[in-house]
């Protein structure tokens, strides 16, 4: 399996994805510090977080209309209203004319496009591949990811202060060319049966969908488990990265000292370049061993690296879990996602997407509790209730791994007959 025998629509989302999140990781991840600069700290908060939850309210809507209308439509409509949005971000960041309130406005347009348009761009990346391409197709999707979003993010370190406008002028541009390949390359891959409904047919429509895809246990449980997961991830830039800055004594490494800021940095560079390297070979790292056990163990790995580096101070250490987890991470993700692609039913695949898309937004409310609960408790107690929390993922996974074998191989027959 080689990337040129994927379908067109699976290359063009990858290119494109990899444009879009080179030049929006120069500029969103720093917008945080725009509105604080504007607004102050504490507006600042409550604008991102009103941005979040109108993100996780439209991510539903997104899910159900890219089932009742097909992918292709919402995504053009999505992507059409951000190169509006980012349009209007660049003239207000302007050397003409300045405006930090209309520029949050387009950030919360730019939230509700994300929200329409995910649904849709996963579930049809799953319409046009085969379970065997999956593995493959992920691992190139989160290689592409991590690099973009890298060196995005290493570029905007240098030049979101000084060439804001320049930014956006770039960012308009790109998004010029992925609203063009989506109405002009992009296929439909769904063909959803044509009704008329009223409004309020389409709201009842839209709660039952959702209530079909919450009664579906083994879904639910692997939504469960992945949240649990994920949050480790994200302890790094958050309670781990907290006590670093705060235990963490100067040391001696090689050539440089070293204090706990420095070192959480150098953890997240380690972890960049390793998932950079070792994402593509992945596939081949994985394949002489079954799913459910690549699954578990990966995950198992990279919770012990992860309640391992919540804990220590020495560097040496440091590094070597990172090394470690590093590994369980890039061998998880695609038989992760591999999983998820099988377990929804063709005519609700965008709405188990959006319910999917929630993960991220629910591990980011466990790692705000830990934050939380790491100004109390001392390091030790907090490693293990990290600890806990991923192990707890890494069982509900091995619980439900039989499950969602028979669920891939239901796929497989239904594709193969």
């Amino acid at each position: 399996m080689r990337f040129r025998d994927f379908h067109k629509n699976i290359k063009i989302r990858i290119i494109e994805t990899f444009m879009s999140r080179f030049v929006g990781s120069m500029i969103f991840p720093f917008m945080s510090i725009y509105l604080a600069v504007h607004f102050g700290a504490k507006m600042a908060g409550l604008l991102l977080l009103v941005n979040v939850f109108i993100g996780i309210g439209i991510n539903f809507i997104g899910g159900y209309f890219a089932d009742q209308f097909g992918r292709k439509k919402i995504m053009l409509f999505a992507e059409t209203l951000r190169l509006l949005a980012f349009f209007v971000m660049m003239l207000c960041n302007s050397p003409w004319f300045f405006s930090p309130g209309i520029t949050f406005m387009m950030m919360t347009v730019n939230s509700i496009c994300w929200g329409l348009a995910g649904p849709a761009n996963s579930a049809m990346l799953i319409d046009v591949s085969t379970p065997e391409q999956r593995k493959l197709m992920y691992s190139i999707t989160y290689w592409a990811n991590n690099l973009s979003i890298a060196i995005g993010g290493i570029l905007g370190a240098f030049l979101f202060k000084d060439y804001l406008f320049q930014l956006f002028l770039a960012l308009t541009v790109v998004t010029i060319v992925v609203v063009y390949l989506v109405a002009f390359f992009i296929e439909e891959s769904y063909a959803p049966v044509s009704t008329i409904l009223k409004p309020q047919e389409h709201v009842m429509k839209l709660f039952s969908n959702y209530k079909k895809v919450l009664h579906d246990r083994l879904f639910v449980l692997y939504v469960i488990a992945g949240v649990l997961i994920l949050s480790m991830e994200f302890q790094l830039t958050n309670y781990v990265g907290i006590r670093l800055s705060a235990e963490m004594p100067v040391q001696q490494f090689l050539f440089w000292e070293i204090n706990g800021v420095q070192m959480m940095g150098f953890l997240r560079s380690e972890n960049t370049i390793l998932v950079a390297l070792m994402a593509l070979f992945a596939t081949k790292l994985i394949t002489p061993f079954k799913d459910k056990y690549v699954l578990v163990g990966s995950c198992f790995i990279f919770t012990i690296g992860y309640g391992v580096i919540a804990y220590s101070n020495s560097i040496v250490l440091l590094l070597l879990m990172m090394a470690i987890l590093t590994i369980g991470e890039v061998c998880r993700v695609p038989v992760e996602q591999s999983y998820m692609a099988s377990i929804p039913p063709d005519d609700a695949r965008s709405s188990y997407m959006a319910f999917n898309g929630l993960q991220y937004n629910l591990a980011m409310l466990i790692v705000s509790i830990t934050v939380t609960l790491g100004a109390i408790l001392p390091s030790g107690i907090m490693a293990i209730l990290i600890t806990v929390v991923g192990l707890s993922g890494t069982l509900i996974y091995y619980m439900i791994t039989p499950g969602l074998d028979a669920r891939k191989q239901e796929v497989e027959m239904k594709q193969a007959g």
